[in-house]
């Protein structure tokens, strides 16, 4: 026996072929299939086009989880121009006049919403959707707003940060967002000082974006807000500075430990606590799998998330590979959020366009104005996103995407900022001209499941069209007679066309 321990000790190979045997015994997870690759598609990113999910199909679970998680990151394309406009600093908004004060802010609301455009833009075409959809949820963790911060350049560099470490390090997020420009203003944490300390942010990263509710006293919150002390911002180039001599050092007792700790010191504690790592794979299951999480795989998968020190990508592909992501049961239980209906449209039905800013615009109207979370616990999402008026506007949304099946006439458009614009004016006649050029290739699309945009499609391809766009069968049923075209649109206004 002691032969037989040294020769697999030396031979590791043995156990990775001992493995490639077994898996062609008979062992291996089937492929996924067409059904489960559209939903698991859908799940963790955005609804998918044919072509993607034949690329997952004859993959098994975890096959298709290992291929999302390890794709290489795409390049992004380059922002928007004004997230490199100057900020202007205190001294030049003084001495502004009225009139220059209120055209100033109209700028910087339109920069907001070019930036809103360009990242809408981003997750339509991405290669790497499910990175999309995980900076998506850190930027509905990690919640800053323009109303706020008043700066996209801001914004824009907290936006690369989420997407740097999405898939990355949950605790090199959470120390970096911290001290992220962006958020030292949102949550108020440039005017925390000794002596007059502010506690916005110290409740803010207790409750929201580590412990959770109920995990910590209102005493932690003052301590943990003397540590937060002298986080600052350099007015001159706004990135993160330190003030020693605005920071408090003397001792701090939080959650009962005790010491002269600093921010970084109270984030660490933070993380060392079971709560946090549940609090986080509790969040991400009601974003991917279902509004009820399991609480014993939580707190499995939350005690691997944090022995592992909070690297992301293990504690994901631990939670993907359940079989409660692709349930029966479990279909049909989340809602869209405008953005992932807006983006999972373009994407699967390969709709054409000019400009993405209609489509942050509509995302805008449906309740989700990205850089511009509600408030500071963000987007509740799950069933509030629907009621009877939201219902209505996506289904007005949706019927107006899907009516342009008339290829537009090509022109150019002016970008959403202009700087000779005095109102809003140009903004207005630049979304316009986008919508114009939105297209639904109808006749391509329904090819593709053997059937024709004006003809009555054979029962096979209508079944076809029908499983490729809802995940359920239809709550009204499909107009008997009707073409193609009818068909799809019928389709994408029944309610199941809301849910995943």
């Amino acid at each position: 026996m002691l032969h037989a321990r040294r020769f697999f000790r030396l031979h590791p190979w043995i156990f990775a072929l001992a493995a490639l045997l077994l898996s062609s015994t008979g062992n291996a997870a089937p492929p996924l299939g067409e059904e489960y690759a559209r939903v698991l598609l859908t799940r963790i990113g955005f609804a998918p086009s044919r072509d993607e999910v034949s690329a997952f199909a004859g993959l098994t679970q975890a096959q298709a989880v290992e291929r999302l998680l390890s794709t290489p990151s795409a390049a992004q394309a380059a922002p928007p121009p004004v997230v490199q406009e100057n900020i202007p600093q205190r001294a030049e908004i003084r001495t502004m006049s009225g009139s220059d004060r209120k055209e100033a802010r109209k700028k910087q609301i339109l920069a907001s919403h070019e930036l809103a455009a360009w990242w809408m833009q981003e997750m339509m075409v991405t290669p790497t959707p499910l990175l999309e959809r995980m900076t998506l949820f850190w930027h509905n963790h990690f919640v800053s707003s323009e109303k706020k911060v008043k700066a996209a350049r801001l914004l824009y560099e907290q936006n690369v940060l989420l997407r740097q470490h999405a898939l990355g390090n949950f605790a090199t997020l959470l120390h970096g967002v911290s001290k992220d420009p962006a958020m030292l203003v949102y949550l108020d944490s440039a005017t925390n000082r000794k002596g007059q300390p502010n506690e916005n942010f110290a409740r803010e990263v207790m409750e929201l974006f580590t412990l959770g509710e109920g995990q910590y006293s209102e005493q932690d919150v003052k301590e943990a807000a003397r540590a937060f002390t002298g986080w600052s911002i350099d007015l001159q180039n706004y990135r993160f500075t330190f003030r020693r001599f605005a920071h408090d050092d003397g001792i701090k007792s939080v959650l009962g430990q005790r010491g002269n700790f600093d921010g970084d010191a109270v984030l660490d504690i933070l993380l060392a606590q079971p709560a946090t790592a549940e609090f986080i794979v509790r969040k991400l299951w009601r974003e991917f799998i279902s509004p009820t999480p399991d609480t014993t795989e939580v707190k499995r998968i939350a005690a691997l998330f944090r022995n592992g020190g909070y690297e992301i990508k293990p504690m994901l592909r631990a939670m993907f590979n359940l079989p409660q992501l692709l349930t029966q049961d479990n279909r049909g239980t989340l809602v869209k959020a405008p953005v992932e209906l807006l983006v999972g449209t373009v994407r699967q039905f390969g709709f054409q366009y000019s400009d993405a800013v209609p489509f942050s615009w509509a995302a805008m109207q449906l309740g989700q104005e990205l850089f511009n979370p509600p408030n500071v616990k963000g987007w509740p999402g799950g069933e509030a996103w629907i009621n009877s008026a939201t219902l209505l506007a996506r289904k007005q949304t949706l019927e107006q995407l899907f009516r342009a099946v008339e290829m537009p006439r090509v022109h150019s458009t002016r970008r959403i900022v202009s700087q000779d614009a005095d109102d809003f004016k140009e903004a207005r006649k630049h979304l316009l001209q986008a919508m114009g050029q939105i297209y639904f290739p109808a006749e391509t699309w329904c090819r593709q499941w053997g059937a024709a945009m004006d003809r009555v499609p054979d029962a096979q391809s209508l079944q076809r069209m029908q499983d490729a766009v809802l995940i359920l069968p239809p709550v009204n049923p499909l107009p008997a007679g009707a073409t193609s075209l009818s068909i799809v649109r019928a389709l994408v206004l029944d309610p199941v066309y809301q849910l995943k």
